[in-house]
């Protein structure tokens, strides 16, 4: 049996929610996304809001600008001490939320690094060429 030593990986993600009537009454994932550091995690929810920022009203553009300047070192402080950070901003009736957590990644295993059991390659492959077993796949 071949024995992989797992490897943890410490990193941070990141997600961004919406609210509004259109989404009904639950929150709506927009996205989201791994990070290695807080300053990565934090870039990413600046550079979303400063996309955004122009479409604001004149109060909520003035709360975004005021996290995308000074308000995210609070958030990169937290992430660092092993916090969630968040910031929201609500237009009308729509509110976006993102969303910031330290965590551990667990690897994915790859299925072209393992040897399969046998039962694996009575399926026939969906492409026209049959890969040779243990055979690196490009696709």
């Amino acid at each position: 049996m071949l024995k992989r030593r797992l490897r943890l990986r410490p990193g941070y993600w990141g997600e961004c929610w919406t609210l509004s009537p259109s989404t009904g009454q639950r929150p709506v994932l927009l996205s989201s996304i791994e990070h290695d550091s807080p300053s990565q995690a934090t870039r990413w929810v600046r550079v979303t809001i400063r996309t955004i920022a122009s479409a604001l009203d004149r109060g909520a553009a003035h709360e975004a600008w005021d996290w995308v300047r000074h308000g995210y070192k609070e958030a990169e402080d937290a992430l660092t001490n092993g916090e969630a950070a968040t910031f929201a901003v609500t237009q009308q009736d729509t509110r976006l939320e993102w969303i910031l957590r330290p965590v551990i990644f667990l690897p994915l295993a790859r299925r072209e690094a393992v040897i399969l059991p046998e039962c694996a390659y009575q399926f026939a492959c969906p492409t026209t060429h049959k890969m040779g077993r243990n055979q690196p796949h490009d696709g």
